[in-house]
């Protein structure tokens, strides 16, 4: 590394100019890793936190299956009978708009996921302070997102629509949400009041429904035969995110985002570095008439991108994280080790990737020109 390490010491102002642009690069990148994950976390923590393997869906609901999808109690009991099923049970979603109509903070407006479930199932919390769900009860446990908003346990909220008075009884610490909107757990009778806004008593037919399946199934179960005698779908864990309203939508456009922001820094680092092949030709002819392989001439090349690439990463980075970590509690936003990590990597493999088209006009470099032979 004795060319490229000369060349950082004598040109060090064109490398420190190139330096904080991948520095600037890596803070977008950082910024951007944290928003993704901010955003993600606050669509679809709800779901991800409900112990399951699967969700089944009504097989008609092919797209935003939580709000058009529903299911019959004969479907849950058909899962539960499967074989390498372990637990099949009602789930219930949907989103309303409610107040709080007796505690300290009578009046404050709410909107609220309301996740619906048997109290004595494996998805019902188990609250860190307060008591869990009770059959009928008309209650609520909230998490801490709700809470944020001035929620206690002992406040009555009422829906709006369907004029259903819950009263909240236990808070779960963690802070989830669904669709960028606080989860609320209460039984499934209570749900469907407020999913269908029917105050009073439920009609038989909605008495046996909910929204969906919540499946914990073995490696080997085969669901095929269940999924067609109960017209029902069977989706992992993972895809029902997609069904989080937005979620679809913001995962493709901040990956998009960083799809771009990656080319252009391969195209940044590729044009920095295809200007200084050209004015370094002189020198490069000459370490060739020398003897100089090319091979050592190219190896030293990439060590100086390398080097560059790095050392601008790592400070980029660095401050990427100081702001992030400001942004904390203020916006959708969220650090995670791993995609910080991604961020840096694949900055550093994208410019190298750059960076080494350029540096390829070493090969065509002529060692006669350093010999006069172009004069």
């Amino acid at each position: 590394m004795f060319l490229a390490l000369r060349d950082l010491r004598f040109a060090r102002g064109r490398f420190a100019l190139m330096g904080a642009v991948v520095a600037l690069i890596a803070v977008l990148g950082v910024l951007l890793s944290g928003l993704a994950s901010g955003l993600a976390h606050d669509g679809i923590s709800g779901l991800r936190a409900l112990p399951m393997t699967h969700m089944a869906f009504d097989e008609k609901a092919t797209s935003e299956q939580f709000s058009r999808s529903t299911v019959e109690q004969e479907d849950w009991q058909a899962w539960a009978k499967a074989p390498g099923v372990e637990r099949a049970e009602p789930f219930g979603n949907t989103l309303i708009h409610a107040q709080v109509t007796r505690g300290a903070r009578k009046g404050t407006q709410v909107n609220l996921a309301v996740f619906g479930m048997e109290p004595d199932s494996s998805l019902a919390p188990s609250p860190s302070r307060g008591k869990g769900l009770e059959e009928g009860g008309a209650s609520v446990v909230i998490t801490q997102e709700i809470a944020d908003l001035g929620v206690e346990i002992g406040d009555v909220l009422t829906a709006d629509r369907s004029e259903v008075r819950m009263k909240v009884v236990g808070l779960v610490d963690e802070a989830v949400s669904y669709g960028h909107i606080g989860v609320v757990y209460t039984d499934l009778d209570t749900w469907r009041h407020l999913h269908y806004g029917l105050p009073g008593d439920l009609p038989e037919a909605a008495r046996r429904q909910a929204t969906a399946v919540a499946l914990t199934l073995k490696p080997d179960a085969d669901v095929s035969a269940v999924e067609k005698a109960t017209a029902t779908r069977a989706d992992t864990k993972e895809a029902t995110f997609d069904a989080s309203p937005g979620y679809a939508a913001e995962s493709s456009t901040m990956a998009l985002i960083k799809g771009f922001l990656y080319a252009i820094s391969a195209l940044v680092v590729g044009a920095f570095f295809t200007v200084w092949t050209i004015q370094r030709k002189a020198e490069i002819a000459l370490l060739k008439a020398l003897g100089a392989p090319t091979g050592y001439i190219l190896r030293d090349a990439l060590a100086q991108v390398v080097v560059v690439l790095v050392g601008a990463t790592a400070v980029g980075t660095a401050v990427g994280l100081a702001l992030g970590s400001a942004m904390v509690g203020k916006a959708p936003f969220s650090l995670s080790a791993p995609a910080v990590a991604t961020s840096s990597g694949l900055l550093i493999g994208f410019g190298t990737v750059g960076a080494a088209a350029a540096v390829r006009r070493i090969t065509a470099v002529d060692p006669l020109t350093a010999l006069g032979a172009a004069r």
